[in-house]
């Protein structure tokens, strides 16, 4: 069932790009997807794309797919412009609609470094350590208890010794989705575990036919490489999961001034490409399988050739992409949250918040990369995705659409009437109530010791929370099903807490 009150913030989207712009970049893509076209190293893509009239050329490698306009058009009438994200708890449900700009936020990037803090002796230290299954436990069941966040990404890479590569999907998602009633989605490492994966679902959601309605979980592909090539490896699980109808974000990550153009221009039309050809593989492999339009673009720094977040570029680039992907009627997959700061605090905020309360204002329907993330995408910090949380709350109070209505007017002439014919003239008698918490936004981490020393102290107090696991039959369901789990995935939240 679909949520009456729909998860998210509706905006009123800004058009960086006039309607010709949006041609031109259409346009350019469209010419770049012909010539020079796409380097692919998959056959079975390679033989997608020849059966339905591109052009194929052999190279020393893979081959060179020239890709005709017609066919970028019959893929994009038949990719759906809404889809159902499922959740355990229903009224957590997303439904993105291609054509309705209702901004969400979540977590994502797998990332090696766990960072807490530690206070003692009124000093803050900062304790580095590597991911692992219960970290990735702790994280689900924190993202669980942040009101602004609407979706799940794992936020840490697992490095269980005990954790066998072809076991390594199936433990991820489900030690996620034993801890959190929200959507989860991830990556898929090995092709085979697929039908597990599939299996975990359903017997989450309740049932085939419930899962195929609302997926509690979902994947991200990457299948393009910058510029304009298509790997192989993961073009299969591309293919084989657009083929079983499992939503599916196919994102690329190309890089201004190394792997694209730093122009915006040039960036844009290159990326917009590259989605192009992975949304068409997409719908010849599965005609109306449910696919967003993944946007990653970023910035190069110049003297270290790494990547750059916090860019006004990176704004821009961004904003232009989830009009791109309005323009062909594909819900967006996009990107915010993140910076160069190694530790939460001053620096970390003020980077993150340049994205958070730019990206969204384009109506990107659903933005990863926005809880907890340091040092770009290579730490997670629970402390910093609370602050975080914090922020984009008050971001999406500020992103609220203006309440001025026909229907009010009366209301509001009323109430004018009504204070200056009192004796006391003051509106104080005319705020909400019972609680005057809604006519401003609060601060939620006031303290004496300050915001970082508050989130971390709600930190303890989520992690001391039971969590909303999976029903004990359920449980049993999945070990019966699905043989071999470590037991780490059922371990309690923040268990190493002293």
């Amino acid at each position: 069932m679909e949520n009456q009150k729909p998860r998210g913030v509706l905006v009123k989207p800004k058009e960086r790009l006039s309607p010709r712009q949006v041609q031109i970049i259409d346009e350019v893509s469209r010419e770049l997807l012909q010539n020079p076209g796409i380097l692919c190293y998959n056959r079975e893509a390679t033989e997608l794309f020849r059966g339905e009239g591109a052009f194929i050329e052999e190279k020393s490698s893979g081959w060179k797919i020239s890709i005709p306009p017609e066919l970028i058009d019959r893929a994009l009438e038949t990719a759906p412009a809404k889809i159902t994200l499922g959740a355990r708890e229903p009224g957590n449900n997303l439904v993105l609609d291609a054509y309705e700009a209702r901004v969400r936020f979540g977590s994502g990037s797998e990332t090696n470094t766990w960072l807490e803090v530690e206070e003692k002796d009124d000093k803050i230290e900062f304790i580095k350590s590597k991911g692992s299954l219960e970290k990735l436990c702790t994280a689900a069941h924190l993202a669980d208890n942040l009101e602004n966040l609407d979706f799940f990404i794992r936020c840490v890479n697992v490095q269980d010794k005990e954790l066998k590569n072809e076991k390594r999907d199936v433990h991820i998602f489900t030690a996620s989705l034993n801890n959190i009633t929200k959507h989860v989605q991830g990556g898929l490492a090995d092709i085979e575990a697929l039908p597990d994966l599939i299996k975990l679902g359903q017997i989450v959601a309740g049932g085939k036919e419930a899962f195929a309605r609302a997926p509690v979980l979902s994947f991200i592909t990457c299948i393009s490489k910058s510029p304009l090539q298509i790997v192989n490896d993961t073009t299969d699980k591309h293919l084989a999961i657009a083929r079983e109808g499992i939503p599916l974000v196919v994102s690329t990550s190309p890089m201004g001034g190394t792997t694209a153009p730093f122009d915006e221009f040039g960036m844009i039309a290159q990326i917009n490409a590259e989605i192009l050809a992975s949304v068409t593989l997409n719908q010849l492999a599965a005609p109306g399988a449910p696919v967003l339009y993944g946007s990653v673009p970023v910035r190069s720094r110049l003297d270290n050739l790494t990547d750059m977040y916090g860019a006004p570029e990176f704004i821009h680039y961004n904003q232009d992409c989830a009009q791109m992907a309005r323009h062909y009627g594909l819900p967006c997959y996009s990107t915010a949250g993140v910076g160069d700061a190694r530790v939460p605090g001053i620096q970390a905020t003020a980077e993150k918040m340049l994205t958070i309360t730019g990206v969204p204002l384009a109506g990107a329907q659903y933005i990863h990369y926005a809880f907890g993330l340091l040092d770009r995408t290579s730490t997670f910090s629970p402390e910093q995705a609370i602050l975080d949380n914090a922020h984009i709350g008050m971001v999406k109070a500020g992103l609220t659409e203006p309440d001025i209505t026909e229907k009010r007017k009366g209301k509001i002439t009323e109430m004018v009437r009504e204070v200056m014919a009192s004796k006391h003239q003051t509106y104080i008698y005319h705020l909400p109530q019972p609680s005057k918490e809604e006519v401003y936004i609060r601060y939620s981490l006031e303290g004496e010791r300050g915001a970082l020393s508050t989130a971390h102290q709600k930190y303890r107090e989520i992690c001391s929370k039971k969590p909303q696991n999976l029903p004990p039959e359920i449980q049993e369901e999945i070990k019966a099903e699905i043989p071999g789990l470590l037991p780490q995935i059922w371990s309690k939240p923040g268990n190493w807490l002293k």
